[in-house]
């Protein structure tokens, strides 16, 4: 099974896959600092909802970009 796989696929992914998690906490902390609210405090302690969908349309959309690059 993975002899039909190059070696340089799967580590391309598993780099691929780190800039992306890299990329998703870099993107929550420039959003934390930007807001003047602490996004997790309203997530975790007021269970603001619509903040918890916009975060996590951004990594939906970060993750749909990053795929998109290890496709092409």
């Amino acid at each position: 099974m993975f002899s039909a796989v190059p070696l340089a696929e799967l580590v391309g992914t598993i780099i691929y896959a780190f800039v992306g998690l890299g990329l998703m906490i870099a993107f929550w902390a420039i959003i934390e600092w930007i807001t003047p609210f602490s996004l997790r405090r309203e997530i975790e302690d007021e269970h603001n909802m619509a903040i918890a969908v916009l975060m996590g349309a951004i990594f939906i959309s970060l993750s749909i970009l990053v795929a998109a690059v290890i496709l092409s």
